[in-house]
Formats: structure tokens, C-alpha cells, sequence
């Protein structure tokens, strides 16, 4: 029973990650090519891949460990760049209870691409879903550390251009969201999303708009929440 459990998860799963696959290859490889550029051996981008798991911030790790030792701006640097993470964790709160303990896993190796699928999957109820989420997160982690694998073994080796193959994740997020899109009867939550973040971009810049954008969503998504739940009770009433 119990390896039916496990079987079905993946069988489910690992169709949900080939888009991941696919770019956390490039881009795995790509890490793994920069880190061998700055004259890391390749047990260093494999082990900072498996451990840290942040994308973004592993590239700037790279130059953090050939600059001068600023424990605070290192700390500093990697909240802001990753502070989006705050909010995932806060929205899949429901998500992750009742799933033991692979929460903890579920938790650390939470990327974007992970909590994309995890959060807006529809998962039938033969399908365990603390496995489910627990094997979508462990395939995107062994997709990211085989690529950086392949890219720091054999950086010195890959002489193609590979520049603009990063447009590879923008393109999966569009395609996701086209689906929720679909997949909603009500599409305020994704008007809003896309309102706020129009506005955050041409007040704090490309470079700034994330953290405010993400802010702003939580408050207004929360008050919605929250009217809604005052009707339901009204109603019930």
C-alpha cells in the first residue's frame, strides 16, 4: 500500500515538473559554467546547490565567497533578494498541514517553481498529497544540482552561446499563469496581482518592485479573504 502511495505521487508529479526540467537544466548548467569561471571546484557549485537551493542567490554567493568577509551585508543582501519567500511560506500554511514530517523538506526546498505547482495543482484524491508536493520539490532540487553537476564538471568543455536561455523560466510562469487563469471563476485575485505589480514597477523600478508588490498583494488578498469569510458566516447564519 504504501508503495502505491509513493508510485502514484510520482506518476503524477514528475509530468507537472518536465517545464522545470527543462529550464533548471539550462540554468543549472549555466550556474555551474559561472561558478567554474570564478575558479570554484565543482564540489563547491554541487554542494551549494544541494544545500543552499536559492537560485538567484547562488549566483551571488559565487561573489560573496571571493569578497571581503560582511556577515551582515551577506544576511542584508540575501533577505532582500529572497524575501518573497516569506509570503510562499504564509500562503501554503494550509497546504502544508497534516503532511509530517516531509514539512520540514517541504519547507526548506520550497523555490518558486515549486510552490507554483504545489499551490495551484488540482490533486485527485487517489494521490497523496503530501507526497505529491514532497515529490515535486525533490525532483525540481535533483533537476537544479544535476545541471549545476553537468555545467562545473564540463564548463570548460561547453563553448555554445547560451545566452538568453534564463527567458526559459519567464516563459514557464506565463504559461502557468494562462492556465490559473482559465481555471478561475473569479479572476480578482489575478487582476490584482498584475494591476499591483504594473504600479510597484513604475514606482520602484525593474530592480526594487518585487518586495513592495508582494507586500501590497498580501494586504489586499487578506482583506478579501477576510470580507469573504465574514459573508460566508453571515450567510450561514
Amino acid at each position: 500500500m504504501t508503495a502505491d502511495k509513493h508510485l502514484n505521487a510520482i506518476k503524477y508529479a514528475f509530468p507537472k515538473t518536465i517545464p522545470i526540467l527543462a529550464g533548471f537544466s539550462f540554468l543549472g548548467m549555466a550556474y555551474g559554467i559561472y561558478m567554474h569561471s570564478l575558479g570554484f571546484a565543482p564540489i563547491y557549485a554541487i554542494m551549494m546547490s544541494l544545500l543552499i537551493f536559492a537560485g538567484s542567490m547562488e549566483f551571488v554567493a559565487g561573489n560573496l565567497l571571493l569578497s571581503a568577509f560582511n556577515p551582515v551585508s551577506a544576511f542584508i543582501l540575501t533577505l532582500m533578494i529572497n524575501a518573497r519567500h516569506l509570503f510562499y511560506g504564509i500562503s501554503m500554511l494550509d497546504k502544508f498541514k497534516n503532511t509530517g514530517k516531509k514539512k520540514y523538506y517541504l519547507i526548506y526546498g520550497m523555490c518558486d517553481e515549486s510552490f507554483v505547482i504545489n499551490s495551484t495543482a488540482g490533486i485527485p484524491k487517489d494521490v497523496d498529497k503530501g507526497w505529491f508536493m514532497f515529490y515535486v520539490t525533490l525532483l525540481n532540487q535533483i533537476y537544479w544540482v544535476s545541471g549545476t553537476a553537468i555545467g562545473s564538471l564540463f564548463g570548460s568543455a561547453i563553448t555554445f552561446d547560451t545566452s538568453g536561455l534564463e527567458f526559459v523560466m519567464t516563459a514557464l510562469f506565463v504559461v502557468i499563469f494562462v492556465e490559473q487563469w482559465m481555471k478561475e471563476h473569479d479572476h480578482f485575485s489575478s487582476m490584482a496581482g498584475l494591476a499591483i505589480s504594473a504600479v510597484c514597477l513604475m514606482i520602484f523600478g525593474a530592480d526594487q518592485f518585487i518586495l513592495p508588490a508582494m507586500v501590497i498583494m498580501l494586504l489586499v488578498l487578506s482583506f478579501v479573504r477576510r470580507d469573504k469569510m465574514k459573508d460566508k458566516v453571515v450567510t450561514d447564519k
